[in-house]
This record gives structure tokens, C-alpha cells and sequence, in this order.
């Protein structure tokens, strides 16, 4: 079965906690802090692989978890990292959010991979508070939780032509006669249910080429799997349009066909309608097929469009089609080529933030919710929140400091707060105080010191 779009959750691992440890042993007075760091959590990873061709690995089962990492211990030792969980996708997959459709990744290279829920960061253990004058701190960091997602994977076929037209024109036969690819073939409508690839050789020249589906009337609004049909010839440089010379069945008129199938493509995407497009006569062998022909050829040259006549089943015009098609991709690739190697490079406005080499940038947006509501987003500060223990009076005083001098405070001023305001951050509901330090000079100065440091080890 082709499977080409499914709706997945994934869950990255937390971080594991910090440890609060204080070194004791016989002999050795005033040991020191030695609580160890958490690991962190493992990485949700989509790597394309070559070797599977649909998303049937993700029909049944929708939920996937990374492995957390393990607690800090005293003496100094570190959790262990999760491990990050692997999962392959075809290459030409597009991975989005699926709440907010934002693209996250586009596979189309083999082993390519993005991360597409990060894990969380481990906490630290109590010794990275210490100070001069700080000498035995009595709190550590608790671990940050890991990214969880609805993810949308969708594939979408990578290939340099696709042959498209109504059902039974023959694209399945002309695809099979082209190169090595064997789709089922028959004599009645919708005989190809999912996309077939096949590289064709024309010389020293090859390329791929799929077989897309048949598509009727209404093919953009979703009518005969339209939506899922159409999604495939987006990527593909060439348009190959099939119209059928023996009139089938029913005496269709290969002209009227034609411009059905290409009203469609261009109301799925006008970039489609935009694409070059090479006609293809198919049955050139069979009975009034000359005739219909030379009517094609008026409404190709009224549209400077290359037509060719050929014959799936007698093999006539093959060769000289396969030629013109590898041409043509050939030449594509090397305009293509040279257009990559005269770009200039890009000039983007900088945006000044708080910068965390280790753990991301630490900017963030403050948001009015309501009268005396406001909320500050951000990942940097939430992760602050997050880690902090709340029933420790030091931690709390710590991440108070902390926010004040990112600038959180000000920002909050400037927006409008006031004191007695209610502010929120990931989760967390606290009182504004309108900016009134309780702290003593000399405490606030060593707060400033550990924050800092802490600054400095990330």
C-alpha cells in the first residue's frame, strides 16, 4: 500500500535534574557541593532513507517518545544523555507542524535528517552556583521538559518529469516502455492507484520520470483522489502531458482533455501552469488517430508548446521523445547549476538578542492578555521557569534575578505593568512588584556574580 500523507505526535525526551549534593567524607571537613548535572533529553530525528519508497511505517502506530535523561548524582556525576530516537522517511518528505503547518524540514537528499523535537536540557547540579562568597549553595537546577509536536508527513515524489493526463491515455504503458518500471497496466479507467517512478536513458542522458494517477474534472477541488494526485507533480521540473489519439471509449477529444487537465493543475498551484510543458500524441498506431492529432498540433503551436507523437505499444516516436524529454532536463539542470553558482550572498537585517550559544537565544516577547494580565514568552526564560525547584527560597530568588537582568522586568514596565499585576511564564502565574528590589546590595551583587558565571559556562 502507498501511504503519502499521515499525522503523527512526538514527544523528545526531558532532561534529567540537577543534583543537590554536598561532598561528605571522614577527614575531609567542608567538603563542597558535588551534585552532578542531568543528562539531557533525547532528540526526535526524521532521516530520509533511500530504501523505503511510502509512509507505511507510521500507519498504525501515531505516537512516538524519546528516552529522557537519567538525574545528577553526588560525587560529581553527570546523568547520561537520552538517546535520540531515529525515525526514516522516504526521501522527498515534507515534514510540518501540524497545529501551525509551519515546514519544519524537507528531505530530499539520502541520510538527510532534521530534528524535529528537540530534547530537553539537563539541569545543573548545585556546584555551578558556587561563588567567591557563595561557597555552598543550596539549590540545583530541575530538568527542562522535552518538545512535544503533532508533526504532518507529507511525500511528495522526486522526480525531473511527470507524465498526467486523464485516466487510460496510457501514461502506465508509456512509463513501462520508457524505462525498467513495471506498473500494472489494463484496459479500463484508474488502473494506476499510486505514483510509479522509473528512470529512463536516453544516450549518455537519464532521467526519472513518474507515473502520476489519473486525474478527471474537478481533480483540485479533491475529486478522485485529485489533492492526493496532484501534490506529486510539484516537484517535478517537466510537465509530460498524455493526451490519447484513439479516443478511448467514450470519442473524447484530445484537445478538450487537454485543457481540462491543465485548468485543474493550474487551480491546485499557478506555479504548475507555469512549468514547461511537453505534449505527448499517445496511440499514434490506432484508427482516426491522425486526424485527432493534427488537431493537437494546431492548439501546440498556438501555445509554443513541443508535441510528440508516439505509440506505447509499437514503440513508435520512443526514441525521439525520450531524446527531446532527456534534453530538455539536462538543460534545466545546468541552467539551474549556474543560477546557484552567481548567487549573491544573502543580506539579512540583524536582530539583536540575548544570545545562548548552548541552549538557544534568550530573547522574548512580552504579551498584554487582559487588563492586568501579561504573558512573557520565550524559550530561554520559560526554560528558567521550568527548572527552577519552587519549594527552594534560594532557586526562586535566583531565577527572580535572573529575569530582571535579561531585562524581563523593564520589558514588563515599558508594556504597561504595574504593580499587583499578574504576570505569566510558562505556566507559572507571579505578582508583579513594579520593579521595588527587596535584596540587600551586597546579595544582589553576588547574585549578579553567579548570574554571570552561569552566562559565561553556557
Amino acid at each position: 500500500m502507498f501511504i503519502d500523507e499521515v499525522t503523527i505526535h512526538l514527544k523528545a525526551g526531558d532532561g534529567g535534574a540537577g543534583c543537590l549534593s554536598f561532598r561528605r567524607e571522614a577527614h575531609v571537613p567542608k567538603g563542597g557541593p558535588d551534585g552532578g548535572d542531568g543528562g539531557h533529553g533525547g532528540n526526535v530525528v526524521f532521516y530520509a532513507d533511500p530504501r523505503i519508497s511510502s509512509l507505511m511505517d507510521y500507519r498504525f502506530k501515531h505516537h512516538f517518545k524519546a528516552p529522557r535523561g537519567t538525574h545528577g548524582k553526588g560525587s560529581r556525576l553527570d546523568g547520561s544523555r537520552g538517546e535520540d530516537m531515529r525515525l526514516r522517511v522516504p526521501v522527498g518528505t515534507i515534514v510540518r507542524d501540524a497545529d501551525t503547518d509551519e515546514q519544519l524540514g524537507d528531505l530530499v537528499y539520502p541520510d538527510q535528517e532534521i530534528i524535529a523535537a528537540e530534547g530537553g536540557f539537563g539541569g545543573r547540579g548545585n556546584p555551578h552556583f558556587v561563588t567567591a562568597t557563595r561557597r555552598a549553595p543550596a539549590f540545583a537546577e530541575l530538568g527542562e521538559p522535552g518538545q512535544e509536536r503533532s508533526v504532518t508527513l507529507e511525500l511528495k515524489l522526486l522526480a525531473d518529469a511527470a507524465l498526467v493526463g486523464m485516466p487510460s491515455v496510457g501514461k502506465s504503458s508509456l512509463i513501462a516502455r520508457m524505462s525498467s518500471a513495471r506498473p500494472k497496466i489494463a484496459d479500463y479507467p484508474f488502473t494506476t492507484l499510486v505514483p510509479n517512478l522509473g528512470v529512463v536513458k536516453s544516450g549518455d542522458k537519464s532521467f526519472v520520470c513518474a507515473d502520476i494517477p489519473g486525474l478527471i474534472e474537478g481533480a483540485s477541488e479533491g475529486k478522485g483522489l485529485g489533492h492526493d494526485f496532484l501534490r506529486h507533480i510539484e516537484r517535478s521540473a517537466f510537465i509530460l502531458h498524455v493526451v490519447d489519439l484513439s479516443g478511448g471509449w467514450e470519442d473524447r477529444d484530445p484537445v478538450e482533455d487537454y485543457q481540462i487537465i491543465s485548468a485543474e493543475i493550474a487551480a491546485h498551484a499557478q506555479e504548475l501552469a507555469e512549468r514547461p510543458v511537453i505534449v505527448v500524441g499517445n496511440k499514434i498506431d490506432t484508427e482516426g488517430a491522425s486526424e485527432r492529432s493534427e488537431r493537437m498540433k494546431v492548439l501546440c503551436a498556438e501555445h509554443a508548446l513541443p508535441y510528440y507523437e508516439v505509440s506505447a505499444v509499437t514503440s513508435e516516436g520512443i526514441d525521439r521523445f525520450k531524446a527531446a524529454v532527456a534534453t530538455a532536463v539536462w538543460e534545466e539542470r545546468e541552467r539551474v547549476a549556474a543560477e546557484e553558482e552567481s548567487l549573491e550572498e544573502v543580506k539579512t537585517e540583524k536582530h539583536y538578542v540575548y544570545r545562548d550559544s548552548r541552549r538557544g537565544q534568550k530573547d522574548f516577547t512580552v504579551t498584554r492578555e487582559g487588563a492586568h494580565i501579561y504573558r512573557v514568552s520565550g524559550r530561554s526564560v520559560e526554560r528558567w521557569v521550568v527548572q527552577t525547584e519552587w519549594d527552594n527560597e534560594e532557586a526562586v530568588i535566583f531565577l527572580q534575578h535572573r529575569l530582571k537582568r535579561a531585562g524581563v522586568e523593564q520589558a514588563l514596565i515599558s508594556a504597561g505593568a504595574r504593580e499587583g499585576d499578574e504576570v505569566r511564564i510558562s505556566g507559572r502565574a507571579f505578582e508583579f512588584d513594579g520593579g521595588d528590589s527587596m535584596l540587600e546590595e551586597e546579595y544582589a551583587r553576588e547574585l549578579d556574580r553567579l548570574a554571570k558565571k552561569i552566562e559565561k559556562d553556557e
